[in-house]
């Protein structure tokens, strides 16, 4: 392909190699070699090799192209190649001074992918080649491999075996003692039953494992072993970051061989990314523990018995440990094999450094994705800063704490914007970091995207001018305040004259934003590489944690406002009762008030004032009508189970209608005219008030039960019951509808009321007399009494009656209106 279509597609970055002062960079068609000893400002590939493919047809264009996927030394002298070349991967040696292609092609079969989404990783250790990928086009069959060795042979893992390897995504190989190390992610075989969850794995392999018998695992490898990485905060319930991003060589830390990583939370879970550290040695003793297994389809993942693994003890080395009688693998018991075979997974997870991540972030909605660490930070090589790149084009640069005494937690020191869309924006935007390498000779962090590579100094000190406090509070490792007054980057073999305090924590933080400035570079392509990026912003994380109050004034301001607020609680609750009490008051006496039970109409006529006076006994009605009370004026009485006594012996239960008013008139001796209106237990009267005299009401007598009995009253079919109370004194007020007839009917039974019991008690209202209610829709009745109350117009103002609270009665017709 021509330089035309590199400039048209980008640089389509795929890894990064440093070797000593040269920076190799594998991509679409080339690997560029960058001398970083004499790029400064302006980077300047000096040398570059062409891999391109062969002109083939491909499903997509874009496949159709060489994608460098493996770039490792072979030795001091030779560069491993290996690309895509359009869906048939191939390798190459090349020298590393001339970058110059050495012997012949190989096949990249299990050594290279097939296109350039699969992840893969490859080493050379002892001379051969450990390689894991994908070795078909589908990408179903992952597999750990080694090839290319003089006297070693070619072995793979089991094929299509989920408890081996299921859908891995390779991300690290590195070399260690007698194993050498993967490091992947892949669909975790023990926890089927919640679905597709990703685990981080560590496997290894015996650099000596040369496969099983003839008749088991022959040409398969006999140590592979697995385990689980365990990043996660503890707690109640442990927070994990289960997917792995990327991973560090074996580095010092706290003195002892370690490897650090970016985790990251599910796909379908929150946002969220740490920084795990794991010490090599936790690894071997974690493949030292016990195997789980799993007994049926069904059952759970149970750690196998001690007394069930065979000796000697499955994934040992040949001549090592409890395998030392064994000079080679092929000669291992088949029960060692078989096991092996059925077991590769480890039961307990491989910690991580001080139980916990030396670093997270849950704030944001982008993932960290790449790690660069620098673990001798400082004019005195004691600090560990961590440079994590992010999905959004930033980098992060932070102070790691490991050291489980340590007097600081991590800090972020920086938070930097390397992206710039002018530059990268070849084939859209793609702000994924993809590669971070650490030149720290030269003081700079090599950032890598899809379409360009970005160098970004280490730190910025001469940007805090000549603050002392905040050359110092910045807590950079490689910023010191110089006596001459000016904050400056540590030279290399600094010892003294000079001020830093990394360690504590101070109260003045600034925020910088620099300039923006980029820095290009020529070179015989016309499309950008490399150049350098700043505008870098200071979080103000620490200058918040200034601004925290004292707990005591939290405790009292939290009592303040309990004190207040249950003061303010009882003056409002002492408001309102206040206010019910005179309402109470208020109402008691306002004489139109409702009454708050229902009285007698006895009662009732004491307390309005219906009879004021006494009423002549000869006296006859007016021949006005208008007098008299109409259903529309009349109040409504509150009369209980009021109705005519139809059994002989009733029970008296009130001390009031146990007596009897003094009277020689007879009950049966009052005339009546008119029809009598019918009376329901629910009537209700009375518009004007008078107030019965005293003498009006003498001593009652009692009544005997002989006198009790009412006498038989014959009723006109159209007649209805009378509301009708006698007494003594010759006084009756009757209420008649006249249909422009005479008639003369026997006197209603006497009103009576229900007591507790349910029996009729005959209850006199006024002594010596009725109180009737006459309508007349023709003709004036003849009224023959010897005393009758007449009612007159209410003396006081013309208001609505006030509700008495009694249950709702059955309406009131119009005036002259009657339904029969």
């Amino acid at each position: 392909m021509s330089d035309n279509d590199t400039a048209r597609l980008g640089l389509d970055f795929q890894r990064m190699l440093r070797i000593n002062h040269m920076l190799y960079i594998a991509a679409r068609d080339h690997v560029f070699a960058i001398n970083l000893s004499t790029s400064t400002e302006q980077i300047i590939p000096q040398q570059c090799f062409l891999c391109v493919s062969l002109k083939v047809s491909c499903f997509s264009q874009d496949e159709c192209y060489n994608y460098i996927k493996v770039l490792v030394p072979r030795n001091d002298e030779t560069l491993f190649a290996c690309g895509t070349n359009a869906f048939n991967p191939t390798c190459r040696n090349y020298k590393m001074s001339t970058l110059e292609q050495d012997g012949e092609e190989v096949v990249g079969q299990a050594r290279c992918p097939f296109e350039s989404r699969q992840s893969n990783v490859g080493l050379f250790a002892g001379g051969d080649f450990y390689s894991a990928t994908m070795t078909d086009f589908l990408a179903s069959d992952a597999v750990i491999y080694r090839s290319l060795g003089e006297s070693s042979p070619v072995l793979r893992t089991v094929k299509y075996d989920s408890k081996w390897l299921r859908e891995p995504h390779f991300l690290h190989a590195i070399e260690y003692g007698n194993y050498v190390y993967f490091f992947f992610s892949e669909i975790a075989v023990e926890y089927t039953t919640l679905g597709k969850v990703v685990f981080s794995r560590v496997a290894r392999v015996c650099k000596n494992d040369n496969g099983g018998s003839p008749r088991v695992l022959e040409r398969y490898w006999t140590s592979f072993l697995k385990a689980r990485l365990n990043c996660s905060v503890p707690g109640d319930s442990f927070f994990y970051f289960d997917v792995l991003q990327s991973l560090t060589n074996v580095m010092q830390i706290n003195r002892r061989p370690a490897v650090l990583g970016v985790f990251t939370t599910q796909a379908n879970s929150i946002t969220g990314s740490a920084v795990c550290a794991f010490y090599m040695d936790d690894i071997e003793r974690a493949f030292s523990g016990k195997f789980k297994e799993q007994k049926t389809s069904e059952s759970a993942w149970t750690p196998v018995p001690d007394e069930q693994v065979p000796k000697p003890r499955p994934g040992s080395c040949a001549g090592d440990s409890s395998a030392a009688a064994y000079k080679s693998s092929t000669t291992f018991p088949d029960e060692t094999l078989t096991f092996i075979k059925s077991y590769p997974l480890m039961d307990e997870a491989v910690p991580s450094v001080n139980d916990r991540p030396c670093f997270t972030r849950t704030t944001s909605r982008f993932k960290l994705t790449q790690i660069a660490v620098d673990t001798a930070a400082g004019p005195f090589k004691n600090h560990t800063v961590l440079f994590l790149g992010s999905e959004n084009g930033r980098v992060l640069k932070v102070l790691a704490s490991t050291h489980p005494n340590s007097t600081y937690s991590s800090q972020l020191l920086e938070d930097i914007d390397v992206y710039n869309p002018t530059k990268c924006n070849v084939r859209g935007e793609d702000r994924r970091i993809l590669g971070l390498e650490l030149d720290k000779d030269h003081h700079a962090l090599f950032v890598a995207f899809s379409s360009c590579v970005v160098r970004v100094p280490l730190s910025r000190c001469a940007d805090y001018g000549t603050c002392k406090k905040s050359c110092l509070s910045s807590r950079d490792p490689y910023c010191i305040w110089l006596r001459s007054g000016s904050c400056a980057t540590v030279a290399p073999g600094l010892k003294s004259g000079f001020e830093q305090d990394v360690e504590t924590v101070l109260s003045c933080f600034a925020f910088y934003v620099l300039p923006h400035s980029l820095y290009g570079f020529l070179s015989p392509h016309p499309f950008p590489l490399l150049f350098l990026s700043a505008g870098v912003r200071r979080p103000p994380e620490a200058d918040k944690s200034n601004h925290s109050v004292h707990y005591t004034l939290l405790i009292a301001c939290v009592l303040v406002a309990f004190v207040l607020g249950a003061f303010l609680s009882g003056f409002l609750v002492s408001c309102y009762c206040n206010h019910n009490v005179n309402k109470t008051k208020r109402l008691a006496k306002d004489p139109e008030a409702p009454i708050p039970h229902a009285l007698s109409l006895r009662s009732l006529a004491k307390l309005n004032g219906l009879l004021e006076k006494l009423i002549h006994p000869h006296h006859h009605h007016s021949s006005e009508l208008s007098g008299l009370p109409t259903p529309d004026s009349t109040p409504e009485l509150p009369i209980k189970s009021m109705k005519a006594f139809k059994n002989q012996w009733e029970k008296n239960q009130n001390c009031n209608n146990a007596k009897e008013p003094k009277s020689h008139n007879s009950v049966g001796s009052r005339p009546s005219s008119g029809v009598h209106q019918q009376v329901y237990p629910y009537s209700h009267g009375l518009v004007s008030r008078q107030v019965l005299g005293g003498s009006m009401h003498p001593e009652e007598r009692k009544i005997h039960n002989t006198e009790r009995v009412p006498s038989q009253v014959s009723r006109h079919g159209s007649q209805r019951h009378s509301l009708m109370s006698g007494g003594g004194g010759g006084v009756m007020v009757c209420r008649e509808p006249s249909f422009g007839r005479r008639s003369h009917h026997p006197p209603p039974p006497l009103l009576s009321r229900m007591n507790s019991t349910g029996s009729d008690v005959r209850h006199p209202l006024i002594s010596n007399g009725y109180l009737q209610r006459q309508h007349s829709y023709s003709e004036q009745p003849e009224v023959h009494r010897g005393a009758v109350v007449r009612r007159t117009t209410s003396l006081k103002p013309d208001v609505p009656p006030k509700p008495l609270f009694i249950p709702a009665t059955s309406p009131v017709n119009q005036a002259g209106k009657f339904n029969y």
